[in-house]
């Protein structure tokens, strides 16, 4: 039997069969558990980018656990005959365990984006929960001969949960190097998600983040920087999807 027996594959990344209750209730296990783990959510951008990077999707696919951000992904499943539940977007799950760390007592390390954003988050929430434990916080910005201290610092703090903001795929490649030595029972790579939190980026409605158009709405506030993402890079996906569809048709492995 499979460690992970709700545990999916779609399109060569795994992904756990799980819903945001579901999720939260295991991530509760993996804290109580005291042991490292790390987790991961996917997108048809990180898809695009692990089938491109073997060493990440490696790390992708052995993360304790995986959640689909990502409506692209979610239709895929099902459209291969695996269906996963539902989306658990990594904002949603992140707002969540804010509030469940003040409730249980879990301590919370910051990590990543500009010295303000990263600060008006923990004032955020330290606000909005009185109880919140912040075991420490940090930019993400830092010279190569600075990282072992960034490290250090992480694992004296003797933090629950570790919440890693900076781009991909250099989050999942500082927590696959770092984590056994961190030992941090719970690290989640949250992207763009503290500039979401202090208001400099602004969320799509929620009518386009059901309906899949959230990363359009992500294009019109940032064309420039995004426009080669999401027009270019990610167009691999639907190529990724439509050999796995005529596989499944045929009965061929890609």
């Amino acid at each position: 039997m499979s460690k992970h027996p709700r545990r999916l594959t779609v399109l060569g990344c795994e992904v756990d069969n799980l819903s945001m209750t579901e999720t939260l209730d295991r991530i509760g296990e993996l804290i109580a558990s005291g042991l490292p783990n790390q987790h991961v959510v996917i997108n048809a951008d990180k898809v695009v980018k692990a089938h491109a990077d073997p060493e990440l999707k490696q790390i992708i696919n052995n993360c304790a656990l995986i959640n689909a951000d990502g409506m692209p992904v979610v239709w895929a499943s099902k459209l291969l005959g695996t269906p996963l539940k539902e989306r658990v977007a990594g904002v949603d799950l992140f707002e969540n365990l804010m509030r469940a760390s003040a409730e249980r007592g879990w301590r919370v390390y910051f990590l990543g984006a500009k010295e303000d954003v990263v600060k008006g988050v923990v004032d955020k929430f330290t606000k909005l929960y009185p109880a919140l434990q912040v075991a420490g916080y940090r930019n993400g910005y830092w010279k190569a001969d600075e990282e072992q201290g960034v490290v250090d610092a992480i694992t004296t703090s003797k933090t629950d949960l570790l919440f890693v903001a900076i781009s991909s795929p250099k989050k999942e490649q500082f927590l696959g190097r770092y984590q056994a030595q961190m030992r941090v029972p719970f690290a989640m790579g949250v992207g763009g998600t503290f500039d979401v939190m202090v208001g400099k980026t602004t969320r799509a409605p929620v009518w386009m983040q059901k309906t899949g158009f959230e990363w359009f709405y992500r294009f019109l506030q940032e064309p420039r920087r995004m426009f080669r993402r999401y027009f270019v890079e990610d167009m691999y996906f639907f190529v990724l999807l439509a050999r796995a569809m005529l596989a499944r048709l045929t009965g061929k492995t890609t």
